[in-house]
């Protein structure tokens, strides 16, 4: 896990944003109105009752943590590590990688292993894991599609608020006073949901998604590594064919990290 309050840190940021501007148009009490809050915040929330099973709802406490503590994805090291594997599996065997299997704390990795030893064939494999890969991808889906359409409904129940608010008003006319008064207010529930959904609940909603991208790109060279383990490539070219799947800014820091390791060699033998 590595930590990340970016996210956290553009919310609060963006709610400053909001707060200055107002402060520098009037008061900020005039743009706190609680019934408008609660319709928007608790009736949007309704509706991802109504929408999602109570499993999908019980994770949202996880994804909200997963935003400051996301999973690492160290491909990097990943690549380096199956190269070593494949190193030992062309010295001593196939087998001789059983006692290495269990430092992993990749499942799909560990499981690709656990039937490479075992001497599964390379389409099984790769069946099997892209089936795990699948599950995956759907399992994360759900919750940053939790968020996205908790963004869909709250600018709409702040449009219901509003309604609300003004019909409330129409049935006041007798005092037209009032109707400036009224009208402001019903307006804030419009506000509340598009400032929820846009600056909270869709920015989240993109950032899971980014994650599950991430994984899912990950597990992919998990996979061609763990095949081409099994084909007894040479540990060169599967080097070369799991760098393909990295960042250049990756791939610069693999290169640094050989050049160092190189350096670091020659040292000792001299």
């Amino acid at each position: 896990m590595k930590k990340n309050f970016l996210p956290l840190f553009g919310i609060l940021l963006g709610f400053g944003l909001v707060i200055w501007s107002i402060s520098q148009s009037g008061p900020l009490a005039a743009f706190v109105d609680v019934p408008s809050i609660i319709i928007t915040v608790f009736g949007s929330f309704a509706a991802v009752l109504i929408s999602y099973p109570l499993k999908a709802l019980k994770n949202v406490p996880a994804l909200l943590k997963q935003l400051v503590l996301s999973p690492k994805q160290d491909r990097i090291g990943l690549i380096s590590a199956i190269s070593d594997l494949s190193k030992k599996v062309r010295r001593n065997g196939i087998l001789s990688i059983e006692d290495d299997i269990n430092e992993f704390d990749n499942e799909v990795l560990v499981h690709g292993l656990q039937m490479v030893v075992d001497g599964n064939d390379g389409e099984s494999i790769r069946e099997i894991l892209e089936l795990e890969l699948e599950q995956i991808e759907n399992r994360h889906s759900i919750g940053h599609s939790l968020f996205s359409k908790w963004g869909e409904y709250a600018p709409a129940f702040g449009m219901i608020g509003t309604l609300i608010g003004l019909i409330v008003m129409l049935g006041e006319l007798e005092d037209p006073s009032t109707i400036g008064t009224g009208m402001a207010t019903a307006l804030l529930t419009t506000f509340y949901g598009t400032m929820l959904a846009n600056l909270v609940l869709l920015p989240i909603a993109t950032n899971l998604k980014a994650q599950t991208e991430e994984e899912v790109t990950t597990s992919e060279m998990i996979i061609e590594g763990v095949l081409a383990l099994q084909e007894g490539q040479n540990p060169r070219i599967i080097q070369q064919k799991l760098t393909s799947f990295l960042t250049t800014e990756e791939r610069k820091a693999l290169e640094e990290e050989e050049q160092a390791s190189v350096l670091e060699l020659g040292r000792q033998e001299g």
